[in-house]
Parts: structure tokens; C-alpha cells; sequence
């Protein structure tokens, strides 16, 4: 295993023994909602700790067997030492792989997605559409519970920008991979010569952040309500329900209109907002990893692709491991084949530190 995750391992199973302390401690039985949250935030660690252990006891046992099976003259006996450290490797690679996950703690968050228009006007807000219904398909099928929390539609159905909120288990982890610029080559439906178009859309694919990751001081809002509006401009609703609120130390403004109750804009906005700051604290810990947000979303230039989907040969390319399915209204779908890019694309990332690992 990388040192670096390791690392990562020692620091959650402090964090794990620091939870038990205050599970103990008699101030904390005394508040039934910082029980729950510790509770629950002590058995997600736990999760993670308890296989950690265990890894570390079958590890240390496996270079006691190969170091006897050196040592040891009678063959049968350094046989025996030999096949159980073999045996004791198999259930460490296992280990392994479940912590490789469990060491990156987000994971197992729920997610907001943010899908954008770029190059190619109407018909990019078109693709932006498919995309959005591409991942609403997928969440059904895996059941996940999603809900709009922004949108802007375009004049012919599609979408200039649309957000969305995924939960469910492993959906960051399924999801994260679909960070990025998808270009789309088709005829679109505006077009009377039957020539194929190249448009964009941008895909940003943010870890929802609990309050206690993300510290959102009052005197750094600004919380603004106005009446909800709706194509061209006309009001949908009588009371201020919308919600708009500006961060001033980032300046990131988030406006929700999506729900009739302020309470629940709100809600919403405030969700956003922690999952957008998160964002930005986890590009800036990973800058060189080019896990920054602007590197998820790129500019929306037809040059910039981490996935093409092709019409006219039925066709969709995955860029970053140069793989090519020709299953493209599977994928459009939401099926197993767009399960099928994910399962490659996370052997890509292991493969990967796995060789780190060996430099």
C-alpha cells in the first residue's frame, strides 16, 4: 500500500479514537442530536478502521511466514510457512483494495452535479438536456434519489445550466468520473442540410459537504428573497419563496427558485453553497493532482473532451482510456454500458497507483 495512503489510514483511525472519547464523554449522551451525528460519524469510521486492523495484523503475520519459510531447513515445514503467507496475501490484496476506497472519505458522500451549455448555442443547451436525462435515467436504475435544486432551461426544451442533487449509495464514487467537457457530433434538429454539428456541454460533479466541513459565518452572507419567476419573466408565486445568497469572501452566489417554500430554497441554497466552498478547498489541497474545479469543467471549447458521443456510428469515446463503445442510446440511457465506463475508468485509477505505488 502507497505510504501516502497509509498516512491517510493512521489519521482516520486517530480521528476514529478521538469519536470514542466523545461518544464517552457524559456531555455528549446529554445532547441526543451531536450523539446522533458523532454516532454516526463513528460507525462510518469504523467501516474503515476495523478492515485497517485487520490488514495490519494479516501483514505483519505474512512477513513472519515468508521470513520462517526462509529460514526453515525441514521443506515440508518451509512449505507450509510458504503457502500461508500466500494465503495471508490474498485476504491483504482484499483488504487492500476495500481501504484504497475507505481512504478517501468522499466517496461515500452524496453529490451535487452541475451540467452547463457550452460551445454550439441552442443545440449545446439541447445536449445538456440529454446529458441531464442520460443521469437522471442512471440514478433510477440505481436507485438513487435525485432532485433539481437549480435550473435554466433554453427555448427549445434543453437546458443552459442545471443542477442536480444525487444520493445514494457509492454514487460519488460512480459519478466523479464524469467530470468534464462531453462533446456531442450529431445533426441537430435545427439544422435544414443535414449537417453534422459538434457541440459541448460541461459536466462539475461536487461532494455535498456537511456543516461541519465547510464553516459558513453569518456576517460573510448576504441573504437576499425575491418572488420566484418563471419563463419570461412572469411571476409564479405571490409570496418571496426564492432565495438568492452571495458569499462575500468568494463571492460565489447561489439563487434557488425551485421550491415554493423560502425555507426550503433556502435549504437548498445552503447545500449548494457548502458543496461549492468544499469544492474549492479540495481543488486547492489537490492543485496538482488537477483535481481543481476549472479543470473539471474546462471552457466548454469543442477541443477540450473527456467523452464523444457520435451519432451518425453509433459510437461513444472515452478519451482518457482511450476506449470506444458502440452502444451509444445504452449509454444515452443510462444502462450498464454507462456503468461500463466507470468500471474503466476506476481500474485506470488503480492500475495507476498501484504503479506509483511500485516507483
Amino acid at each position: 500500500m502507497a505510504s501516502a495512503i497509509e498516512t491517510k489510514l493512521d489519521e482516520i483511525e486517530e480521528t476514529y479514537e478521538q469519536a470514542a472519547a466523545e461518544l464517552a464523554a457524559p456531555d455528549v449522551a446529554a445532547d441526543p442530536d451531536r450523539l446522533r451525528d458523532l454516532g454516526k460519524r463513528f460507525a462510518e469510521l469504523q467501516d474503515v478502521v476495523v478492515p485497517y486492523r485487520e490488514y495490519k495484523t494479516l501483514s505483519a503475520q505474512a512477513r513472519e511466514a515468508r521470513d520462517l519459510a526462509k529460514g526453515e531447513a525441514d521443506p515440508e515445514m518451509a512449505a507450509y510457512f510458504h503457502d500461508e503467507a500466500g494465503r495471508l496475501d490474498v485476504r491483504v490484496t482484499e483488504l487492500r483494495g476495500r481501504l484504497d476506497a475507505g481512504a478517501r472519505p468522499d466517496e461515500g458522500k452524496d453529490l451535487i452535479l452541475e451540467i452547463r451549455a457550452g460551445a454550439g448555442g441552442e443545440e449545446a443547451a439541447l445536449w445538456a438536456g440529454d446529458l441531464f436525462e442520460m443521469y437522471q435515467r442512471l440514478a433510477d436504475r440505481h436507485r438513487w434519489k435525485t432532485d433539481v435544486i437549480a435550473s435554466s432551461p433554453s427555448d427549445l426544451g434543453g437546458f443552459k445550466e442545471v443542477s442536480l442533487e444525487v444520493r445514494g449509495a457509492d454514487a460519488y464514487g460512480r459519478l466523479k468520473y464524469e467530470a468534464g467537457v462531453h462533446r456531442v457530433q450529431r445533426v441537430p434538429v435545427t439544422e435544414s442540410q443535414g449537417r453534422i454539428h459538434t457541440s459541448t456541454a460541461t459536466v462539475a460533479v461536487m461532494p455535498e459537504a456537511e456543516e461541519v466541513e465547510v464553516d459558513l459565518r453569518p456576517e460573510d452572507l448576504q441573504i437576499d428573497v425575491y418572488r420566484s419567476s418563471g419563463p419570461g419573466g412572469q411571476s409564479v408565486n405571490t409570496t418571496d419563496s426564492a432565495v438568492r445568497i452571495l458569499h462575500k469572501p468568494s463571492g460565489i452566489k447561489i439563487e434557488m427558485q425551485e421550491e415554493r417554500s423560502q425555507l426550503q430554497n433556502r435549504d437548498k441554497a445552503m447545500r449548494y453553497l457548502r458543496a461549492r466552498l468544499y469544492q474549492v478547498a479540495v481543488d486547492e489541497a489537490h492543485e496538482k493532482e488537477a483535481a481543481t474545479r476549472r479543470a473539471q469543467l474546462g471552457t466548454g471549447e469543442r477541443s477540450e473532451k473527456i467523452r464523444t458521443y457520435n451519432f451518425r456510428e453509433e459510437r461513444v469515446t472515452d478519451h482518457r482510456i482511450k476506449y470506444t463503445s458502440h452502444q451509444l442510446q445504452d449509454v444515452l440511457a443510462g444502462g450498464e454500458e454507462l456503468d461500463g465506463f466507470a468500471d474503466r475508468l476506476l481500474a485506470a485509477e488503480r492500475a495507476a497507483q498501484l504503479s506509483a505505488d511500485g516507483d
